[in-house]
């Protein structure tokens, strides 16, 4: 492969395998994977502990948090100004993404990546989604759930999602024009899926990996 940044910002619905295919695109690419990695930059940028961000991990609402806050959310060098706000917080973290990103080639699932990195040129956007059934087994697997439990779950965090996506980027979580590509990973189950992406990818970015030469 060529020796070209990649920066693909991964969005996904809770079950569709949005994860799983994010990691794989990472080892393709020979790129740095982020998400829950997020936090623990974000928390070495505020001060806060990475508790307190995953606490209140892609939802609205960090302020609050801060009325229920423990000294054991806070490090040592813990600062607390008069401006904090919910998007002082944000503010972290898409510092975070923006250093990690000038850094190398990187996969990001979620936390408005797409959004903080819009005025890059070098980055492709990408959505994954799966069909409600296919996503309501992996979650009662992963969760060891009923199905029931799944599907509140599913609810729950979806909108906590397109809330705090919606909120800070001014567009609609999930909508086709919000990305460079939508995908059901249904069809072609979660390594199809990523290598789908994977060819995608390699013609945004003119990466040749392929001989497609036709024999006649």
């Amino acid at each position: 492969m060529e020796n070209k940044k990649v920066i693909i910002n991964v969005g996904r619905q809770l079950g569709a395998g949005g994860v799983e295919i994010a990691k794989m695109l990472a080892y393709t690419f020979h790129a740095s994977f982020y998400d829950k990695e997020l936090l623990s930059l974000a928390a070495q940028e505020s001060g806060f502990s990475p508790r307190f961000f995953e606490e209140n991990d892609e939802q609205r609402g960090f302020l609050r948090a801060l009325f229920h806050l423990h000294t054991s959310h806070l490090s040592d060098n813990s600062f607390y100004p008069s401006d904090f706000t919910q998007e002082r917080l944000f503010e972290f973290q898409c510092t975070a993404i923006r250093k990690a990103a000038d850094a190398g080639s990187c996969v990001f699932v979620g936390r408005c990546a797409d959004y903080v990195l819009r005025d890059r040129h070098d980055i492709v956007n990408i959505f994954i989604t799966a069909n409600y059934s296919d996503r309501l087994q992996r979650i009662c697997e992963r969760r060891e759930c009923d199905e029931e439990t799944a599907k509140k779950l599913i609810n729950k965090i979806e909108n906590q999602r397109s809330s705090y996506y919606n909120y800070y980027t001014g567009k609609k979580w999930g909508y086709a024009d919000s990305y460079d590509l939508c995908v059901n990973s249904s069809r072609l189950g979660l390594e199809g899926t990523a290598a789908y992406i994977e060819q995608f990818v390699n013609r945004w970015y003119g990466i040749e990996r392929y001989n497609d030469t036709v024999e006649e």
